[in-house]
């Protein structure tokens, strides 16, 4: 018989949730699994703030932009994001912490997003000086010539069969 691996297979129930539970480390962060788990549970109760920001980003309503909402990048969950442009909007209200959002944002700078914030009074009371913000931080983001992402197809040059390519 073999001896147990020392990083044991999750599929096996020996995950890093096990291991923490028997007081091996303690995390600094949620495991990926636990994180969405969340993200998931924010999803279905929204802020009234975010149930009404989502009416105005959902489907592509804002000029055909594609946002999503309480999506986790990294070990954070984001209110909405739109991946094509790198831009993250964020409602806050009173459960927001200064010393923790701080941390936050530079960690979500350093992987090249912009982020925009809007209280929640602003939101509820003042829904189209919200939308023309956003709009505006989203052209803002299309005029930025050094896009932050990887070349993609739709960016590449077409493929040249001189150069063996295409094939």
């Amino acid at each position: 018989m073999s001896e147990a691996s020392p990083n044991p297979s999750p599929l096996a129930g020996e995950g890093p949730r096990r291991a923490a539970a028997r007081g091996r480390g303690e995390w600094e962060h949620p495991a990926p699994y636990e994180i969405r788990k969340r993200a998931k549970a924010m999803r279905s109760a929204p802020t009234d703030a975010e149930r009404a920001l989502w009416r105005i980003l959902r489907a592509k309503r804002l000029a055909s932009y594609k946002f999503k909402r309480q999506l986790p990048i990294d070990s954070y969950i984001v209110d909405f994001v739109c991946l094509g442009r790198r831009l993250i909007v964020e409602a806050d209200g009173s459960q927001h912490c200064e010393g923790t959002d701080a941390a936050r944002d530079r960690h979500l700078r350093r992987q090249r997003f912009r982020i925009e914030r809007y209280w929640n009074n602003d939101i509820l009371n003042e829904p189209e000086k919200v939308t023309t913000a956003i709009l505006n931080a989203l052209e803002e983001c299309e005029a930025s010539r050094d896009s932050p992402l990887p070349p993609t197809a739709s960016r590449r040059a077409p493929p040249s069969p001189a150069r063996g390519e295409g094939f």
